[in-house]
C-alpha cells in the first residue's frame, strides 16, 4: 500500500487548508484511515480519522474546525481545516489501517501504513 499526501502549505491565522491523502496498491483490506501531526517538540497526536462506513472521531483541538471525508471509489481521505490556529502547526501524516484500536477514549486507524508528512504552517 503506497499513500500519497498533499495540500498542506502555509496560511495565516483563521485561513483553510485541505489535506488529501490518495491510497494505490493492495488497498482491498483497508477499513480505517486518518491523520496524525507531530509539532516540534511535541508528541504525536490523533487529529481524525474515519471508517470505510462513515464513522469519525476527532481530538477536542480540532472537533467543531476540522472536518475529515473520504471518497471510498477514489480510495481518498481528506481532512478540511478551517478556522487554523498557530497551534495546528505540524507535521500531518496520513495513516490507514485494516483495524481500529484504542486511542485514549476514542479509536484510531490500526497503523499498518504511514504516508510521507505534509508540513502545516499557520502564521500569526
Amino acid at each position: 500500500v503506497q499513500l500519497q499526501a498533499s495540500g498542506g502549505g502555509l496560511v495565516q491565522v483563521g485561513g483553510s487548508l485541505r489535506l488529501s491523502c490518495a491510497a494505490s496498491g493492495n488497498i482491498f483490506h483497508i477499513n480505517a484511515m486518518g491523520w496524525y501531526r507531530q509539532a516540534p517538540g511535541k508528541q504525536r497526536e490523533l487529529v481524525a480519522a474515519i471508517t470505510k462506513s462513515g464513522s469519525t472521531t476527532y481530538a477536542d483541538s480540532v472537533s467543531g474546525r476540522f472536518t475529515i471525508s473520504r471518497d471510498n471509489a477514489k480510495n481518498t481521505v481528506y481532512l478540511q481545516m478551517n478556522s487554523l490556529k498557530p497551534e495546528d502547526t505540524a507535521v500531518y501524516y496520513c495513516v490507514v489501517g485494516e483495524l481500529t484500536m484504542p486511542y485514549g477514549s476514542s479509536w484510531a486507524p490500526s497503523e499498518d501504513y504511514w504516508g510521507q508528512g505534509t508540513q502545516v504552517t499557520v502564521s500569526s
